[in-house]
């Protein structure tokens, strides 16, 4: 039996009728507390692709509670905050659960409200868009203080009647929280760092095996999303995760691992240029003499006659 596809979710109206929820105040901005909820709908299983941006903080979910989220499943036992962003696949798998201990809220923002600002144009350079499905947000008591008194703020403001003034006062709030949420990432990430030492020495093994492979180089070079598939991570996150610890992405790692093998084979081996590229996975030598001049300021053949 196929699985039905996921639910297309276009306006915050429908996300409310969704979920049960009450008509929203504003049609392009809703802040939903969880507080309130003695139990999910039936229709929260489902899974839902939606056109809007979502922010949630979700604590004392109990027996247990899991959210799917792109492509991985999340226990929301703990206060965590995440982030969707338009396009992204979520649903819950509800089994039974404490109606007293739950808490949190929900903001959903339709791109359209942000239309001719300039978080029109910032929203998506915030990484936590891309990686969010793999790595949610875990808040100490301070930090979700912090982003629980901005979630007040816009709640009122869009609650009481609404002005010129309005909008502007609700994108001030809203990005002061995606910058405190920046802020909270980097935390996360340094206090990960043990962690993240040990993801690296992963992809440095993963990398030394691969280019070791012949036959799998045969089949075309390591990308980022295959070696990202590899740690059963997200290639943004990775990434990220990566440039925090050493100032390099994963596409630089891969080219830099390219490169040491390169330079060892036109160090000790007569191989032609041609071939140590076919070798390495690259389809067209001059991909690869391409790369190598532009890393290195050296020709390959430049660079073997260094050697000899």
């Amino acid at each position: 039996m196929e699985k039905a596809p996921p639910q297309r979710i276009r306006t915050i109206s429908e996300l409310h009728r969704l979920y049960g929820l009450p008509k929203p105040e504003h049609p392009l901005l809703s802040v939903v507390f969880i507080k309130p909820f003695a139990e999910l709908p039936s229709a929260s299983a489902k899974l839902v692709v939606t056109d809007v941006y979502i922010i949630s903080l979700k604590k004392g979910f109990r027996g247990p509670l899991k959210i799917k989220y792109g492509q991985q499943v999340y226990d929301f036992d703990e206060g965590v905050l995440s982030f969707m962003a338009p396009g992204q696949v979520f649903g819950l798998d509800v089994e039974k659960f404490s109606s007293h201990t739950q808490s949190g809220w929900m903001l959903f923002v339709h791109p359209d409200f942000f239309w001719n600002t300039s978080l029109a144009r910032q929203i998506r350079q915030y990484d936590f868009f891309g990686y969010g499905v793999n790595e949610a947000l875990f808040l100490s008591d301070k930090e979700e203080a912090i982003l629980n008194q901005l979630i007040d703020h816009i709640n009122q403001e869009y609650q009481t009647n609404l002005d010129k003034f309005s909008q502007q006062i609700i994108l001030t709030q809203l990005e002061a929280l995606l910058n405190y949420s920046e802020r909270f990432y980097e935390r996360q990430f340094i206090t990960r760092r043990i962690s993240g030492h040990q993801l690296l020495d992963q992809v440095d093994q993963l990398l030394t095996a691969w280019l070791a492979d012949e036959e799998r180089l045969s089949s075309g070079l390591p990308t980022v999303q295959a070696v990202a598939e590899q740690l059963n991570t997200s290639s943004d996150y990775l990434s990220g995760l990566l440039r925090q610890l050493t100032g390099l992405n994963t596409q630089q790692h891969i080219h830099q691992r390219l490169l040491e093998k390169a330079k060892e084979k036109l160090a000790t081996t007569r191989l032609s240029v041609s071939e140590i590229a076919y070798q390495l996975g690259f389809e067209h030598p001059q991909s690869f003499s391409r790369l190598f001049k532009e890393k290195t300021h050296q020709t390959p053949l430049e660079f073997r006659q260094s050697f000899q």
